[in-house]
Parts: structure tokens; C-alpha cells; sequence
């Protein structure tokens, strides 16, 4: 059976095409924490708007990684996405997310990313 990192990894990229963030909802437990430079969720339902929020920023969004780590009740993961925002402009960043987790479901996640990436460009003068 995968770990949980894989399993997670397989998860985004899964709501990521399908643009639906079930796959990843199943993952974390009820009432788990979730957090990133711009929001934090917690309570019941937290995941599930955490990962639209997610979802919404995006016409397509693509997640790869280049590093998967497990360990005891922790994952971490270096990755790198690309797509389009919602607004038709092109998005490439990256980030690293960090995850607690019982073995089977996350209770913490807290992802860190290249906030820039999401500013808009200077209008030409």
C-alpha cells in the first residue's frame, strides 16, 4: 500500500484534473486544521472548503513533485504546479507542504508557496 505522501500526492493531482476536491476530502480527518499564506481553515467541513478555495483560484492546475517524504505521523512534500488562474493568466510556482497525520487520515496541513506567482504584471506604460 502507498504512503501517506503518495497517497496525498495522488489525491491533488486527482482533484486537480477532475477539478473536484473529493479525492483529497477523504483524506483528512473531520475537523482537521489546514492552512497557507492566505487562509486557514479548521472545524467541520474545513478540508472541503480549504480545497475549493484551492480549486477555484484555477481555469487548470497541474501538481508535480519532486520530493515525497514519510515519516512517523508526517509527511512533507516539495512541489511544483503549473496552469492557468481563474482570470486566463499563466501560473507556474512552487512550495512545500507539510502534513500530520494518524497513518490513515491528515489532521494538520500547512503548505507554504511562492506568493508572488499570483500577483498580477504591471500594466505597460
Amino acid at each position: 500500500m502507498p504512503g501517506m505522501a503518495d497517497r496525498f500526492a495522488q489525491a491533488l493531482q486527482q482533484a486537480e484534473r477532475d477539478r473536484d476536491p473529493a479525492p483529497l476530502v477523504a483524506l483528512f480527518a473531520e475537523g482537521a486544521a489546514l492552512s497557507n499564506l492566505a487562509i486557514t481553515e479548521e472545524g467541520e467541513g474545513a478540508a472541503d472548503r480549504f480545497w475549493r478555495t484551492y480549486l477555484d483560484q484555477f481555469e487548470t492546475v497541474r501538481s508535480e513533485f519532486s520530493h515525497k517524504v514519510d515519516g512517523d505521523g508526517v509527511l512533507v512534500l516539495a512541489w511544483r504546479s503549473e496552469g492557468r488562474l481563474s482570470d486566463g493568466r499563466p501560473i507556474a510556482y512552487r512550495g512545500m507542504s507539510l502534513a500530520e497525520h494518524d497513518g490513515s487520515r491528515v489532521t494538520r496541513f500547512e503548505t507554504t508557496y511562492d506568493s508572488a506567482a499570483f500577483l498580477r504584471e504591471p500594466a505597460a506604460t
